[in-house]
Formats: C-alpha cells, sequence, structure tokens
C-alpha cells in the first residue's frame, strides 16, 4: 500500500439499542475525518437513518450494495441486510444481538478477504448476542477464532498500553489460571506488538503481581515467587527489558506506570480499573497479536442513555485514529524487514562470487 492511500475502515454498528450507531454518527458528522479514512458501516441504511431522524443527526450516509462500490471521501453503508428491524433504543433485546452478530460477521468476513484494511467494533452486549453462532465472552475471543494468531487485549491512551494476561475469566479462576506458559505468551505478543505495531524499538514492560503486595514472600501466596519471577527473569536473560512483578495496589498511584512502554496486569479489572480511571472516554481496545487490525472505544453500549443524544464519541473516534496508525505502523514495519531480507541477499550474492 502506498503512503498516499487511505486506509480502507470497516465498522460493525454493535447493539442496535445501544450508542454504537450514535458514536459512528457522531464521529463521522465532522466531514473532515473523510480526509483521513474511506470507511464503511455493515449494517441497514433504514437502521441507521431510524437513529439519525431519532437523534436529530445531519451526518450523510452513502448507501452502497457491493464491498467494491466504497467510495472515497464518503461514509459508506454496506447494506447487509433489508428486512425492517424493530429498534427499541435503550432495551437490550434478542433482535438487537442477532443483528448486532450480522453487522459484526460481516465486516470479519470482509476483514479477513482483505476488502477492509482494519475492523473498528462499536460495543455488543456479551449476553443477547449469544447464539449457536457467538459463544464467545466478547469480540477479542470470537476475533481470536475467526483470524490467525494469538490475541491480546491491550487498552491505549497516549503512552499508556496495559495489557491484560487473564482477560474475560472470573475471579474465582484466574489463580489457576497464572502459569508460566501463559505469562511467557502474554509477554511475548505485547513485545511483538510494541515492536510492530508501536515502533518501539526496545520496549520496556512491566508486569504486576497475582497477590496483594506480591505475596510478602510467600504470607499471601506463593506465585509471584515460584511462577511470576522466574518467568520474568527468563526474559532479562534474552536481553529483553520486561521487570516485575509489581505491587499493583500502588503502581498507578505512584505514577510508576510512566516508566513503562507496555504494563501487563495479571486480571482484568486489576488493569482497566486504573486505566480507565485514568484515560475513560479517551481510550482504545486494541487487540494485538493477530493478523489483522482492531480497535474500540473503551466504553460498553451504555443502554441507559441511549436514544437522548448523550453518548460522548471521543473514545470511538480515537479508535479510529489508532486502528489507522497502527496499520500504517505495521506495513511500514513489514516493508523495513523486507528491505533488511533484501541487503542480506545482495550480501550473500557478492560473498559467494
Amino acid at each position: 500500500m502506498k503512503k498516499k492511500d487511505k486506509i480502507k475502515v470497516g465498522i460493525s454498528v454493535g447493539d442496535l439499542n445501544g450508542i454504537g450507531i450514535e458514536v459512528v454518527l457522531k464521529t463521522f458528522e465532522d466531514s473532515r475525518m473523510l480526509d483521513f479514512c474511506t470507511p464503511v458501516i455493515f449494517a441497514s441504511s433504514k437502521v441507521v437513518s431510524f437513529h439519525k431522524k431519532a437523534l436529530e443527526l445531519s451526518t450523510n450516509i452513502h448507501g452502497i450494495d457491493s464491498i467494491s462500490k466504497m467510495v472515497p471521501q464518503k461514509l459508506n453503508l454496506l447494506n447487509v441486510w433489508k428486512e425492517m428491524v424493530d429498534v427499541e433504543l435503550g432495551k437490550p433485546t434478542e433482535v438487537s444481538g442477532k443483528y448486532a452478530l450480522i453487522s459484526l460477521d460481516k465486516a470479519t468476513e470482509a476483514l479477513q478477504k482483505g476488502d477492509i484494511d482494519v475492523l473498528v467494533t462499536a460495543p455488543i452486549d456479551k449476553n443477547n448476542i449469544q447464539s449457536d453462532n457467538f459463544k464467545f465472552k466478547g469480540h477479542t475471543e470470537f476475533l481470536e477464532s475467526k483470524l490467525q494468531g494469538e490475541a491480546l487485549m491491550i487498552l491505549c491512551s497516549g503512552d499508556l498500553r496495559v495489557g491484560l494476561i487473564t482477560g474475560h475469566v472470573p475471579i474465582h479462576k484466574v489463580a489457576e489460571e497464572i502459569t508460566a506458559d501463559l505469562i511467557s505468551k502474554k509477554v511475548g505478543i505485547m513485545y511483538k506488538s510494541l515492536v510492530e505495531d508501536f515502533n518501539i524499538s526496545k520496549p520496556k514492560i512491566a508486569v504486576l503481581g497475582l497477590n496483594p503486595h506480591c505475596g510478602d514472600q510467600g504470607v499471601i501466596g506463593t506465585e509471584d515467587d515460584e511462577i511470576v519471577r522466574p518467568t520474568l527473569q527468563g526474559f532479562q536473560n534474552k536481553g529483553q527489558l520486561v521487570y516485575g512483578p509489581y505491587a499493583a495496589d500502588s503502581f498507578f498511584g505512584n505514577d510508576s506506570y510512566k516508566k513503562f512502554d507496555g504494563i501487563l496486569a495479571m486480571y482484568h479489572d486489576q488493569g482497566l480499573a486504573p486505566f480507565k480511571t485514568l484515560a475513560f472516554g479517551k481510550g482504545v481496545n486494541f487487540t494485538a497479536g493477530l493478523d489483522k487490525i482492531r480497535t474500540s472505544p473503551d466504553h460498553g453500549t451504555a443502554f441507559e442513555i441511549a436514544g437522548k443524544g448523550e453518548a460522548e464519541f471521543s473514545s470511538f473516534q480515537e479508535a479510529i485514529f489508532m486502528a489507522i496508525n497502527l496499520f500504517r505502523s505495521r506495513e511500514e514495519y513489514k516493508s523495513l524487514i523486507e528491505d533488511k531480507l533484501e541487503i542480506q541477499k545482495e550480501k550473500k550474492k557478492q560473498y559467494s562470487k
């Protein structure tokens, strides 16, 4: 892809009765957004028009019946269903979950085929989307099943990047999930992503401890000393800047997080509670480790304000910008590696003469 080419951004609309379509429309109400990418919404003109009218928005939509008919400088909308759908703003229903999955399925299929470059997902309701075709805990697990690679959820805001060693796991199961293999895998994914996606040549990573005070030398648990610390030492022995475990209760409060390019938390709320305290409304969820780029805003369906015109769209807008930047960085990294390989081949030819 040439640098001047616009990234094709696919957008799944999430739950039809939540704020997903609202934040999408508000993001592109400013036509200057179309200077950065060529977006395409996977939904229905009828449903999106319903939201536009209910919210009194004036965002221009360009309906298409084929992905090949995407038009630059337009907010394209690919009709992936044509039947009438009951929209009940603010209320999660079986219908709203069903069509959220259709939108996500069609967008993911386009991502797999290369018809779009990146995917930005609006929030789903993890309960009403469940079906015979969706038995996952969220977007991350669904996309991991469809794309190549192993996923790592990273919440990003500026230089703050917080990843999760365990994701959507009940708290009583976290400790049994923590193994040397899992820690090594997640650290490896974050390290690779920081290099290839964020253009950080020698990333510095912090890993938080599992137990309070990292176990206090075994008084409050032995996992940090017996599993976490030796695993991280293995990375240090290879010359990688991976440190920890750090006591989670003070790590963010004393600004230690500012010294690192990436932070890995042991479980969901250990990482996301401080992240959202520091960056809520400005954060982006990035699914690292897969062969395709996917981002999303850092909030949920917000049924309680759906249809009221109160939804803040800055996080979704940031998700668009981050997807574009991540795609560019990854392409530049690939190009750099290819150039290095070509140089090495030429040198080998010269020496073999």
